[in-house]
This record gives structure tokens, sequence and C-alpha cells, in this order.
């Protein structure tokens, strides 16, 4: 059955991950070196770092005598490993088959996959692109998959053939994306040298022992003799020369997590720097998150302190969310509360993904609340108030009516149709007063004459002669716990307006106001 594998190449991959973490600097003459102090050489460099004169394996004196002002930046791993998760991510929307090869090389498998419709203007083929209907189809899926991947802040070249070689060495070629026709990978492979295809040592030197200078001379060898000189390996290296893949694609596991981070030139002391280097991370990290159809569930940030400590901690959201400033400001409040104690060099945000909230919108009814924008909400309440106060009031199982816990908030469902208000049955709903209101009771000149007045200027401001009263109802409530409740109830109607429920404290010996009829 023929196959059509795709790659993906980022150039100059260790600059490309470090200017998708400082995009600000992109145009500036810049540098990515590798090693400590002066023995550091370069491994990249921007463009006009590359007119100055700036080539790779300078060290950085050399490359400073060159271009005084030029902008040194530390390879970044922690750079390099999410813009290669973030490329891969870019492909797995083309394909559900991907293979991560590190370094900023990607495959994925393009047999079957549905390819972009051709634009209205037929756009100018690549040099050496199939002049067929398929070619161009695949011409259309390179562009599409470069877009992809620049829209995730990377640079990308694109390359298609039936083995992965021919894909990777389609996809270095500076015109992208470049399409290797099917059948025609062995052609095409023949006249590069062996260092494309075996990069040991020591097998390169055997091979030229014998005279082997190109993979086209290596394909032309009888199998089984390469294969009982070099083994394995040398039976590996001659179907790859001869355009056919030894070892089929490696599917990716997509990670558990996201995260994104990057190590930083100099160390932070104080919060707000690392917050507005932290926001780019989070954005960059919530867009990922975007692409997926997925929301932060729990932040779980890492900060790698200077000299060589370590400090992490994890911010459990109340409902996933996508909005970076409610999650720039979950930080904040946590380092505030907790300042890690030391300069920070470095930093990652891990996100633990969960589905956001789903709500089915209805056609004629009331609009519901969208799940996103209440799970952002519910996130800044926690933020500014704590998780302890933030949720829906639940009752509790008991007979004091001050009894209640707090859930999490979750909105009913609208009603699939709106509904006509019931007319009222002559019923009164009570306002509850929490904290009840303290009152002093008066006893008047006869026994059966009652004033009330709240005390200590509290609010509602109650007070009146009792006109109707009615009860008492009795309640008690743990009598076998150190607090015990036990009650009197009352309703009574004032002399100055108002319909009031009151209790006595047998207990304590005291008034009090439970709540107001309206």
């Amino acid at each position: 059955m023929p196959s059509r594998v795709a790659c993906i190449a980022v150039p100059l991959f260790p600059l490309a991950a470090r200017l998708r973490s400082e995009p600000e600097v992109a145009r500036e003459a810049v540098a990515v070196l590798e090693g400590n102090g002066n023995a550091a050489r370069v491994v990249a460099a921007t463009r006009p770092a590359r007119r100055a004169g700036i080539q790779p394996g300078m060290t950085l004196p050399q490359a400073r005598a060159l271009l005084p002002d030029l902008l040194a930046r530390g390879r970044d791993f922690e750079s390099e490993r999410a813009a290669q998760e973030a490329l891969a991510e870019a492909a797995e929307t083309f394909s559900p088959r991907v293979e991560s090869a590190g370094d900023g090389v990607v495959y994925f498998d393009a047999l079957g996959i549905p390819m972009p419709p051709p634009p209205d203007c037929h756009p100018e083929r690549s040099e050496g692109s199939l002049p067929s209907s398929e070619g161009d189809a695949e011409l259309r899926l390179g562009r599409a998959v470069i877009a992809a991947v620049e829209k995730a802040g990377l640079p990308a070249r694109f390359g298609i053939a039936a083995s992965k070689l021919a894909a990777r060495i389609a996809a270095g070629l500076p015109e992208s994306p470049t399409v290797v026709a099917g059948g025609e990978e062995a052609r095409f492979l023949a006249p590069l040298p062996l260092a494309k295809l075996a990069p040991e040592m020591e097998l390169a030197e055997t091979l030229e022992r014998w005279g082997i200078r190109s993979i086209g001379e290596l394909a032309k060898l009888p199998e089984g003799e390469v294969a009982s000189r070099l083994g394995e390996l040398g039976r590996e290296l001659h179907a790859t020369a001869r355009g056919v893949d030894p070892r089929p694609l490696e599917p990716r596991l997509p990670p558990p997590s996201l995260s994104e981070g990057m190590e930083l030139e100099w160390p932070l002391v104080s919060l707000e720097p690392f917050l507005f280097v932290g926001n780019a991370a989070l954005e960059r990290l919530v867009r990922r998150l975007e692409s997926q159809a997925l929301a932060c569930r729990r932040l779980e940030v890492g900060l790698r302190l200077d000299p060589e400590g370590w400090d992490a901690r994890a911010i459990t959201m109340p409902a996933p969310t996508r909005d970076t400033k409610t999650l720039l400001t979950l930080v904040r409040l946590e380092l505030e509360a907790r300042p890690p104690g030391a300069p920070v060099v470095g930093f990652t945000f891990t996100a633990q993904p969960d589905r956001p909230r789903q709500a089915q919108l209805s056609l004629f009814g009331p609009a519901a609340l969208s799940p996103d924008r209440l799970a952002t909400t519910i996130a800044r309440l926690v933020a500014l108030l704590g998780a302890d106060r933030v949720g829906s009031p639940r009752a509790v199982n008991g007979h004091r009516p001050e009894r209640f816990t707090v859930a999490d908030y979750s909105p009913p469902p609208p009603p699939p149709e709106r509904r006509v208000p019931r007319t009222g049955r002559g019923l009164l709903a009570i306002r509850v007063l929490r904290p009840a209101v303290e009152l002093e009771v008066l006893t008047g000149e006869r026994e059966r004459l009652l004033s009330l007045k709240s005390l200590n200027g509290s609010e509602p401001e109650i007070s009146g002669t009792v006109r109707v009263a009615a009860g008492p109802w009795n309640l008690e409530e743990g009598w076998w716990s150190a607090a015990p409740a036990s009650r009197d109830y009352w309703d009574v109607e004032l002399s100055e307006g108002g319909l009031y429920r009151i209790y006595r404290d047998r207990r304590k010996e005291k008034w009090y106001a439970d709540g107001m009829y309206d």
C-alpha cells in the first residue's frame, strides 16, 4: 500500500524556540549560544546578526568583536521543549498519527487525510512539485500546515514524500512546501551525500572505504551483500537509501498536561517583572489549550531559584477556565501570599487540562449563562475572597434554620420555554436576618404588653409595641453537645408596622429577631 509521509521542520530551531518566548527581540541581532562564559559558542543567529558575519561555531568574544551590540541568549531547553510540543500539536490538527522526532522536526501520516480545497486563484507551483491534481492538493496541505505552525509562533518548512528521509530532505529545501512524487524518492535522494543518511561516523568511514560517496551509490548495491557485512543497521540504511522506511511512524502519545516556561537571562527579585514575563507564557499556554478545545483545571507553578533551588506550588481552579487575566491574578495572589524567598532564574507553568463546561442553548427560552465566562467569574471571586467564601448555599439536615453549607456553584439548566408567573396564594415570604439581630424586650404596665427595640444600632431598626403574637414554637437541638440550642419562636406584629419572627434563647436568656415577613 503506498504511503505519504509529511515532515514539518523548523529552521534554526534553538533560535526559533527562543524567539517564540521573546518575540519582542525578533528583529534585533540575536545569537543563541551553548556553553558558559567566553567558551560559549554560537548555535544560531538571526538574519541581522548573520549579515554582520556571525556564524555558528563562533565564540562569544569573536561574535562581539564583529558586532558589539549583539544580544546574546543562552540555549533555553525549556523553551525548546514547549516549542516542540506546540509543533506536534499543530500537526495533530491535520493527522492523528504524529511522530515527534525532536529538534524542531515532526512527521505525520498524510495518507487519506482530507486536503484543503483549492483557492479561487490557482497558486504558483513550487519548483519540482507534481504537475497533477494530487500534487496540487498536497501543496495546499503544505501551505495550510505552514500557516498553522506560524500561528503557533514558529517558522516552518514542509515536505511530503513516501519515506521519512525523503520528506525530511524536501522540508529542508529553501522553497517550501516541496512535494516528492510517489515512486521518485530513490531518484530524489540519489545525488545527496552519505552524511544525510549515515550520521554515525564509524559506518560512514566504512562506506567511504568501499568507495561509496552518495546515497544513490549505496542504493545500487545488493541488499543481501550490504546486510551480511553491516548487519541490521546496514539493511535499514540500504532500505532508506532506496526511499523505503524500514520502520513505521511511531505515533506520539499526547502528554497529560501542557506546560510553558523559559530560563531567564538574569535573576528576578521583584514580583512585577516576573508577572510581565509570565503573562506571555500564560498567553501561549492558553492558545494551546484553545487549539485543543481544553481549559485549565489546575495550574502548577514551578520556580527555579538562584543558585540551585526549586519552588513548586499548585493552584486549583473552581472551574476550568481559559482566561489569561484570571490565571495571572491567581499567580499574583499565590506569590504575594507565599513569596519564593530567593531570586527566580527560570519558571514553568503546567496546566492540567479539562473539558470546559458545556451548556445547551435554548432557542425559545431565556439566554443561558456562558460556561466559560461563568468559570472565569468564579475564579476571580475565589482570587479576591478565598475558596471558602465562594459557592452556592445548601441546607443541612437539622432543626436550626441558620445551619447551611457551601457547595460548588453549578447553575441549573434554563427551562425549555418561558413560563407565566403563577399568581400568589396568600403566602408570605420571610427575609432571614443573618446574623440575627439582638433585641431588647420591655414589659409594659400590663403583663402582655411588650415593646421591642434593636440593640447597638443594628440594622434593620426594629422598634414598637407588640399588637399580635403567635407562639411559642419550641426548638431543641444538640442537647448532648457543648453548645445546645434551646429556643422559643414567635411571630409578632408591631404597632409601628411590620411582621417579624423572633425567638428567645433560653440558654442565654436573650431575644433575637430571626427574620421579617415581606
